[in-house]
């Protein structure tokens, strides 16, 4: 008694593909041009024929490209148009669409965080600015650290000094 053998799994994805491979290349190309040059050659192509080529002289357009017919001697109406015009803007991916939205609320959310910091970093530094002034001025006597860590007196040329460093942050700090 001979066995039957089931047929190969390899045989049968490999014909499947060699199928879908010869319906692909029996369809016809979706969007193509074909035109013919001043040489009287004709030319076939996915893009459309340069600008030199008359409008006559270009036998098949995609079909999706509106033909524009030049039958009529008189000027086209306005609707007509702003029909043309609306043909000619290009179709966008409503996804790509809603993902550049998405980044530019970000980016502005981003940018006004920053902004909100900034703004906050200004408050705070003219706080201490008037507070600073206040103190200069109350005519009390105030001391500060030096570099080496010893304390010292202001006199009355760096009391000046600080007011004006102190005028200078609020009238920058202070808007």
């Amino acid at each position: 008694m001979r066995q039957r053998r089931a047929p190969s799994t390899i045989g049968a994805i490999g014909s499947c593909w060699l199928a879908l491979g010869l319906l692909v290349a029996a369809l016809p190309a979706h969007a193509q041009w074909k035109w013919k040059d001043e040489k009287g050659q004709t030319h076939v192509s996915d893009l459309p024929p340069p600008r030199e080529i008359p409008d006559k002289n270009v036998l098949q357009r995609p079909s999706d490209t509106v033909r524009r017919a030049s039958t009529s001697s008189s000027a086209p109406p306005a609707s007509a148009a702003s029909a043309a015009a609306a043909d000619a803007k290009p179709r966008v991916d409503p996804e790509i669409e809603a993902r550049k939205a998405k980044q530019e609320q970000e980016r502005k959310s981003a940018q006004k965080a920053e902004d909100d910091k900034l703004a906050a970093q200004r408050a705070e530094n003219c706080s201490r600015a008037r507070q600073q002034i206040a103190g200069l001025e109350s005519g009390m006597r105030l001391a500060r650290v030096n570099d080496k860590g010893e304390r010292e007196i202001l006199d009355d040329k760096t009391r000046a000094e600080e007011m004006q460093r102190a005028r200078q942050v609020v009238a920058s700090e202070c808007r």
